[in-house]
């Protein structure tokens, strides 16, 4: 009765508009107190400063700020007429562009929402000139955006690893083959409809000189071969790369003549904000990882499982589901927190991979970004263009159905994940 009432009692305080952080912290407690437990909740600054006093959390912050950076300095121009050199010409061509320029932004930000409000701003209006229509771009643009937590470096890689103490350094260089495979993906559904529906381009687009554009790209583009080269090389951590990567962006970003001190001012205020609201979630996810693991709820998954005669891939894909419909409607730092403690190490157990398995939960939960009713790339690409949010929804389903076919492949092809980091000798067991 007691566990329903907690249940009930988040219901009406997630109604009522209440952060999702203090939502898990109330009802975390509010479960102490309904089995009985009140007496550990004076551990609980202990085990939250645990939870965040982990090694591999320092660089996010310092990715975030870089991604940042770069955002703010012009590079958003830069990409796209280096990518439009590259894939310009193509039946579809703008569309290929914003992939393309998706998959350049993943090496840099990290951020799948930073890459659909910049690509908004730019891309969309330039393939309305084109005459594609607002609803199509605007599908493009939000369903590309989620290759940028795929491709390294990745927040969402970085806060796995620190939850399941696996090497950021292998997550990384495991999300580069995913990441790619992702945008091949989203190259064919893009050239479907190109063909299908007539979309301009083709041999006779007027594009920007090849060589030229590669130079003048090129010192953004030095940003992910620090940052993954580094990591590969074993010439720095992953929190040194975020440090090299912040004064590589700043550097960057004074050569292209969008920096200034308002702009960095800006920038460190929104890390220090993002950064604040990921660590708060992080503290009020440790409160109720630790009665979950008093009240041995994993113990307890794990007998359900024993005793449905669950294969470890049959798990596996029942894991997937849980968060495919997470996605839909938490934020991911949320739902990896919440979910990733108590389901993860039961897969664990049955011999999943943990480098592979941060890779596909990780993509699994980017996906969420694209799904009513509260996918954040949707209501940025949506805000941002004035297209409406459920035609938008409607327009990308045929991309969010391509990415569950490349989730569904991750899944059953662990070696896409796990070739590049034994290939440079990571460990990833």
């Amino acid at each position: 009765m007691m566990g329903w009432l907690v249940l009930a009692a988040g219901a009406v305080l997630l109604a009522s508009g209440a952060a999702l952080a203090y939502v898990i912290g109330a009802a975390s407690v509010l479960t102490y107190l309904a089995n009985d437990r009140a007496a550990f909740l004076a551990v609980m600054p202990q085990r939250i400063f645990a939870q965040i006093d982990v090694f591999a959390l320092m660089s996010m912050p310092l990715f975030i700020l870089t991604g940042d950076i770069m955002n703010r300095s012009g590079i958003t121009r830069v990409l796209i007429d280096f990518s439009m050199a590259l894939v310009g010409r193509l039946k579809g061509g703008l569309g290929h562009v914003n992939i393309m320029t998706s998959v350049f932004f993943a090496g840099i930000s990290g951020s799948a929402v930073a890459d659909a409000a910049a690509l908004s701003n730019t891309l969309v209006p330039a393939m309305r000139e084109k005459g594609y229509t607002s609803v199509y771009a605007g599908a493009v643009t939000a369903a590309s955006s989620i290759i940028g937590p795929i491709i390294p470096p990745s927040i969402i890689l970085i806060v796995y690893g620190a939850l399941m103490q696996t090497s950021i350094a292998a997550l990384f260089i495991a999300g580069v083959i995913p990441g790619l495979l992702l945008a091949l993906a989203l190259f064919l559904v893009n050239a479907f409809f190109a063909y299908r529906d007539d979309h301009p381009g083709g041999r006779g687009e007027a594009v920007p000189p090849l060589w030229a554009s590669f130079r003048k790209a090129a010192p953004a583009l030095t940003l992910p071969v620090i940052i993954v080269g580094g990591i590969v090389l074993g010439v720095v951590t992953p929190t040194e790369a975020a440090t090299v990567a912040v004064v590589t962006a700043t550097l960057v970003g004074h050569l292209y003549g969008g920096i200034d001190r308002v702009v960095l001012w800006d920038a460190f205020q929104h890390t220090a904000k993002l950064t604040g609201a990921i660590f708060v979630i992080l503290g009020a996810v440790a409160s109720l990882g630790y009665i979950a693991g008093l009240l041995q709820w994993p113990q307890l998954l794990g007998e359900i499982v024993n005793e449905a005669e669950l294969s470890p891939l049959q798990y596996l894909f029942v894991m997937n589901v849980v968060f495919l419909i997470a996605g839909m409607i938490m934020d991911i730092p949320v739902a990896l927190s919440l979910l990733v403690p108590i389901l993860a190490p039961v897969a664990l157990a049955q011999g999943a991979n943990p480098v592979h398995l941060g890779i596909v939960l990780s993509f699994n939960l980017s996906i969420g970004l694209l799904t009513p009713p509260l996918g954040g790339c949707l209501i940025v690409v949506s805000t941002v263009t004035g297209v409406n949010y459920w035609r938008l929804a409607r327009a990308i389903l045929p991309f969010a159905a391509a990415e569950v076919v490349v989730l569904i492949v991750l899944v059953l092809v662990p070696e896409l994940s796990l070739f590049l980091p034994r290939l440079a000798g990571l460990s990833v067991e």
